[in-house]
């Protein structure tokens, strides 16, 4: 693979870990900036811009997700969570607060840069497209290019990862898609058959752009098969 000059933030306070980290990451082309709390983060970020954050959820000062939940405030950067517990509801819940990928400890520094690599490719394709790039659909704009969508001129606030989902489902309208199919599209690694990212950044989805969530028009639950997204609203 070509060597990156992407910039990453490691937040994590066990020192060792950290240090190994970032020492294979830049082993793998890298640029690799670690600290150890919230702070540090909050310094960190102030002080530059990074191309994607690993974030610890166990930290001295804060916890993880109460600062993924201010970095979603403030910047539009990719966020991979770490857990030592590792457990579905630490994940769903980083999921919720806007990460884009979880992984629990200990992990293989092998598996942390793959899906790294996928976090940045999806990112990257989502800034490919040309200003013209607008898809259209209800009262919704949904723009390529600058990674917006707007309701009548006003934004609607989406992570990466949201709209990642948004733009594949556009790209797929009136389709049928299974779970694998979005998790294949959207991780771009080898995934776990319990895994309900899609579903946790569905149901996000739909409570952006659905007037009532519980009965959704453009993003419907086909049973036994997947999701279908209706650009007509529900009319297809």
């Amino acid at each position: 693979m070509p060597k990156t000059t992407a910039h990453i933030l490691v937040v994590d306070d066990d020192e060792g870990l950290r240090r190994l980290t970032g020492e294979y990451l830049e082993n793998s082309g890298f640029v690799v900036t670690g600290v150890g709390n919230g702070a540090q983060m909050h310094r960190a970020l102030e002080a530059g811009r990074f191309d994607l954050i690993i974030l610890d959820i166990m930290l001295p000062d804060t916890d993880g997700l109460t600062l993924a939940r201010e970095i979603r405030a403030d910047v539009d950067c990719p966020i991979i969570m770490l857990s030592a517990r590792g457990e579905d509801v630490d994940r769903i819940i980083g999921l919720e607060v806007g990460a884009d990928d979880y992984l629990a400890k200990p992990f293989n520094p092998r598996e942390l840069l793959a899906r790294i690599r996928a976090v940045l490719r999806r990112k990257d394709s989502a800034n490919a497209g040309s200003p013209s790039d607008v898809y259209a659909f209800g009262p919704y704009r949904l723009n390529y290019s600058n990674q917006t969508l707007k309701r009548e001129g006003s934004e609607i606030s989406l992570t990466t990862g949201e709209f990642n989902l948004l733009r594949f489902f556009s790209h797929n309208a009136n389709r049928v898609l299974t779970r694998d199919s979005i998790l294949q599209e959207l991780k771009g690694y080898e995934h776990n058959p319990m895994d309900r990212s899609v579903d946790v950044q569905i149901t996000r989805l739909r409570r952006k752009i659905e007037a009532d969530p519980s009965r959704p028009v453009y993003i419907r639950t086909v049973r036994g098969s997947g999701y279908l997204f209706s650009p007509e609203g529900g009319d297809a």
